[in-house]
């Protein structure tokens, strides 16, 4: 079942006297409930850009976007935009820039409930705070301290706090483990992991490294230059990737065998490659579930890369069965 559906959504920005910069074209993809869908691109795709319009925070130049079946692009109720806020929160990626550094954990945490008026008395909005920092691996006497006196790590997680205490169906997650240490980003997506099977959470996890997507994702979207070019279900994406430039990206990807690294070559993503003819470019689906950008040209040329993936493959998985 759909929960946020994305239709042809176009983001623009002006850059003065009638110049405007186009951040997004054409964005077009589902997402379904329960589900981890990661969308991934370089810095300055517009991964960042097509989360904020989610939350309602960048506007939408074309298309719109659905939640539950609703319209929550463009103008809305005020009831409707109080429903969207309660049910769709957002982690974002500086964890210290996002928290008032001014206000104890506890306020920080507890601002939600105070908006929305979430809690019965000071008791039990007191017990709600205390349960979402134990939920998170923090503890109840840590919501009397600021943020400057946490770690990276810490703040993340209080940040995470302050989205779970609302109970929302949908979270974005915009690199919530970018600015961390490896060993705490472990320990962060694990934490994301469990609170969405305990809570039947929906994700849209935003990021640049494809191995972690990997760990985290169910369904991957890549994104260049503000269009999604490939859509796939995570390992097909690894083991069929079509498109030059999800083959440049995952080029990319750090492998932990150092022979292995050594000796494998970084792909650089030629946009000459492409059909150079004008024709238009819309989503294809080359397998089920598995959608390119191409026109018929393109398509043509990546069926048979796709075929010649899967003979690879089938040879492969034949020699180690004979092994």
């Amino acid at each position: 079942m759909r929960i946020l559906s994305v239709r042809h959504v176009d983001i623009t920005f002006s850059t003065g006297r009638k110049k405007k910069l186009t951040a997004v074209k054409d964005a077009n993809f589902d997402i379904y409930r329960g589900e981890t869908f990661a969308l991934v691109g370089e810095s300055g795709s517009g991964k960042t850009t097509l989360g904020r319009a989610i939350m309602r925070i960048n506007p939408c130049s074309a298309g719109e976007i659905l939640f539950e079946g609703k319209r929550i692009s463009g103008k809305i109720s005020r009831e409707e935009d109080r429903n969207v806020i309660r049910n769709i929160q957002m982690i974002f990626q500086d964890p210290a820039a996002s928290l008032n550094e001014r206000a104890t954990i506890e306020y920080c945490v507890s601002e939600g409930l105070y908006n929305f008026h979430l809690y019965q008395d000071e008791k039990d909005r007191i017990a709600k705070v205390d349960k979402a920092l134990q939920d998170v691996g923090l503890l109840p006497e840590h919501k009397s301290r600021y943020p400057h006196e946490f770690s990276g790590g810490q703040r993340q997680r209080v940040g995470i706090a302050r989205a779970m205490i609302m109970n929302p169906k949908f979270i974005v997650a915009d690199e919530p483990i970018s600015a961390l240490d490896v060993s705490i980003r472990a320990q962060v997506l694990n934490l994301m992991n469990k609170l969405k099977a305990e809570r039947n959470l929906t994700y849209l996890f935003i990021a640049h490294d494809l191995s972690v997507v990997r760990f985290i994702a169910d369904r991957i979207a890549v994104i260049h230059l503000g269009e999604i070019v490939e859509i796939a279900e995570s390992e097909t994406l690894f083991k069929y990737p079509v498109h030059p430039y999800t083959v440049s990206l995952l080029s990319t990807v750090p492998m932990p065998d150092p022979v292995v690294e050594r000796t494998r070559k970084h792909i650089v993503y030629d946009p000459s490659v492409l059909d150079q003819s004008g024709a238009p470019r819309s989503m294809r689906e080359l397998r089920p579930g598995h959608f390119i950008l191409a026109t018929d040209a393109e398509l043509e040329g990546y069926e048979k890369r796709i075929e010649a993936l899967e003979a690879i493959r089938a040879k492969k998985d034949s020699q180690e069965e004979l092994k």
